[in-house]
This record gives C-alpha cells, sequence and structure tokens, in this order.
C-alpha cells in the first residue's frame, strides 16, 4: 500500500466491469468475455491497481503450459498517468512470472522503450489493419475450399497451433470456438488440417484471427471465407510484416494500416514456433 491509498492485487472476476470501463475509454476492442477469459483461468496472473476502492490499472500475464507468459491489457486510467502505477504493475507482474521459462508481448510505439527498460527485445513487427465495411469475399476458389471447424477438431486445431505459435493454447482456442463457431474455418488436404481461422466480436471490430496455414494460398482462402459473412462490417485484422503478398492482397480489399506493434521477448526465446505460417495473430493480449 503506498501513501496515496493505492495498492497492487489479484483481479478476480468482480473486477471485469471496471477492467471494462477502462478498455473502452481507451476505444479498444475487448469486450466483457474478452476480460473473462483472462481473469477466469487460474493458471493466468492477472493484476489490477485499486485506489479509494475504484480499478485505476491493470495488467495481465497468460500462463501457456508455463512455457511462455504473454503479457496484455496494461491500461492506466487517463486522469492517474505519470504516476508510476503502470511501472508498479508491470513490475508486479513479472515478479511472479518467475516459473515461466519466456516471457513475451506485443507492444504499441509508445509502450517499447518501456518494455525495453525490462531487458525485453525485438522479435518482429506486426501491423494493425482495419477495413470498416468490407466488400466481396474472393473468388470462388477461395471461398469454396474452407469447411466449419467442429468442436471434435479441437484437438487437431491445438496441435497446430502449437506448433507454429510455439506455445500450447487450448484453453484459449476452446474458448473462442465455443463462443464464435460460425467464425471458426478449417482447410483439410488429404486428411490432414493445413490451416484454419477463427474470429470474435469485439466492442468495435471483428476481428479475424488466429490464421495459421502451410502456404499462403491456403491463408488467402480461409480469410476470403471469413470475410464473406462480414461484407459492411468492420474488421481488424493483426498481420505480420514479412506477409507482404497478404498485406497486398488486404489492400486490395479496401484495408488500411493503421498502426504497428512489436512483439518483443523478456529472458529468452525457445519457443518461437514458426513465424513463416503465422499469419494473424489472435491479437495483442492473446499473442
Amino acid at each position: 500500500m503506498s501513501e496515496s491509498g493505492l495498492r497492487i492485487r489479484p483481479m478476480y472476476l468482480r473486477d471485469v466491469g471496471d477492467s471494462l470501463l477502462l478498455s473502452n475509454a481507451e476505444g479498444w476492442n475487448q469486450t466483457e468475455n474478452d476480460w473473462k477469459r483472462l481473469a477466469k483461468n487460474p493458471q493466468n496472473i492477472c493484476r489490477v491497481a485499486e485506489q479509494d476502492n475504484r480499478i485505476v490499472g491493470t495488467a495481465t500475464a497468460i500462463n501457456y503450459a508455463n512455457d511462455v507468459a504473454w503479457i496484455g491489457m496494461v491500461l492506466v486510467d487517463k486522469a492517474l498517468r505519470g504516476k508510476g502505477i503502470s511501472k508498479m504493475l508491470l513490475t508486479d507482474l513479472i515478479n511472479k512470472l518467475g516459473s515461466c521459462r519466456s516471457v513475451k508481448l506485443d507492444a504499441t510505439p509508445a509502450g517499447q522503450p518501456v518494455y525495453e527498460k525490462y531487458g525485453f527485445k525485438d522479435e518482429y513487427i506486426i501491423y494493425r489493419m482495419t477495413n470498416l465495411s468490407p466488400e466481396g469475399s474472393g473468388s470462388r476458389e477461395d471461398t469454396d475450399g474452407p469447411q466449419p471447424v467442429r468442436l471434435t477438431d479441437v484437438s487437431d486445431i491445438a496441435s497446430l497451433d502449437h506448433s507454429v505459435f510455439g506455445a500450447e493454447r487450448f484453453y484459449l482456442l476452446n474458448s473462442l470456438l465455443n463462443e464464435f463457431p460460425a467464425k471458426a474455418w478449417m482447410v483439410k488436404q488429404d486428411g490432414r488440417i493445413t490451416g484454419y481461422a477463427l474470429g470474435r466480436q469485439g466492442v468495435r471490430y471483428h476481428q479475424i484471427g488466429p490464421v495459421f496455414a502451410d502456404e499462403f494460398v491456403v491463408a488467402r482462402s480461409l480469410i476470403a471465407k471469413a470475410l464473406s459473412d462480414l461484407q459492411g462490417q468492420p474488421v481488424v485484422v493483426d498481420i505480420p510484416a514479412d506477409k507482404e503478398e497478404l498485406i497486398g492482397w488486404l489492400n486490395a480489399k479496401g484495408f488500411v494500416s493503421q498502426r504497428h506493434f512489436v512483439r518483443m521477448y523478456m529472458r529468452v526465446n525457445p519457443f518461437p514456433g514458426r513465424p513463416e505460417n503465422q499469419y494473424l495473430i489472435c491479437g495483442p493480449e492473446f499473442g
């Protein structure tokens, strides 16, 4: 407890409403259920800054099987910035992540120098692209290939995700599939899943991602299929900068780049996954 009456403590489900107010004030895309996804899993480490019985800051870390801890949702009430609250949250959070072999995050340009002070190193760039009213989905060849993901496919999807992302994320994937089954698509070739796409509806945008695939044409067909259900609705995607062909295709569809994130890691990076097969990420709060 500081002299100002501010304290850092664990986040509980009862804090979700106040946390949502903070993200809404920033114009972020997270919903109440996104916050619950973070707070409900007992393996995660989620912290809040509380002052006068009011939540004034948050920071979360998803524990992916003790291999990778993923930091996100670092937020501080605008009226209280510049008082070291985010530093208190991050220091407390990182001190509690000793059991995880690696710590990673997607930093905004403003956050990058802050994380560098904690020893985080750059991995690669991710562009955020949006389209407020997409039209059309693509060629028939694209949209005819993908098929709906069934709940019985979760294990195979999770296995592919583990290989490409670099850490096991079954809880997250199963949660998204159960909440948004109509946004989940996959491509199978010779009985093997060669690509998949998930999605979710946010406060401001529909987000497509993650999208992992063996090759560009598979990724394009999955994204085209997802867009076919979202014509005229705002869509956001987060795409690694090396996917130049896909970025060009999205530009032709009317997507524009809004800003970028820097994927960073602390300590070591023993679980880089297969970035070459990662076409869209799930979002900076999930990796």
